[in-house]
């Protein structure tokens, strides 16, 4: 039963993976947004799995002593999920801008199109 404690560990680094695989082999720079969001969700479920405390408890001042769960990794990955929204809205935008500009979203083109002029 204790290899169960281990699966976000492998869930992690499927999803790493798979993310890093996409953003690499993606030439539509739409899914080469979407494989970073997935990286950064799998960075996520990493730091929320290394805070987890087995058996801890939220930590709110008892009258018996208590183990409790480290609280600053889930606030660093909630200010990491604002971020992330809005750098993917950034991200987003910019493929608009180079949509108008340039008439595709695919990269080689857009690199052959700046070779060009």
């Amino acid at each position: 039963m204790e290899s169960i404690g281990i699966v976000n560990y492998w869930i992690v680094i499927a999803l790493m993976m798979i993310a890093l695989y996409i953003v690499i082999s993606a030439n539509n720079l739409i899914k080469k947004i979407i494989g970073l969001n997935i990286f950064q969700s799998s960075v996520f479920i990493l730091y929320i799995s290394i805070g987890k405390v087995g058996g801890g408890t939220a930590p709110i001042l008892l009258k018996e002593p208590a183990v409790y769960s480290n609280p600053l990794p889930h606030v660093l990955i909630l200010t990491a999920i604002v971020v992330g929204v809005a750098t993917t809205a950034l991200g987003l935008a910019l493929i608009v801008r180079i949509r108008s500009a340039f008439g595709t979203i695919d990269d080689q083109d857009v690199q052959q199109d700046i070779e060009r002029n």
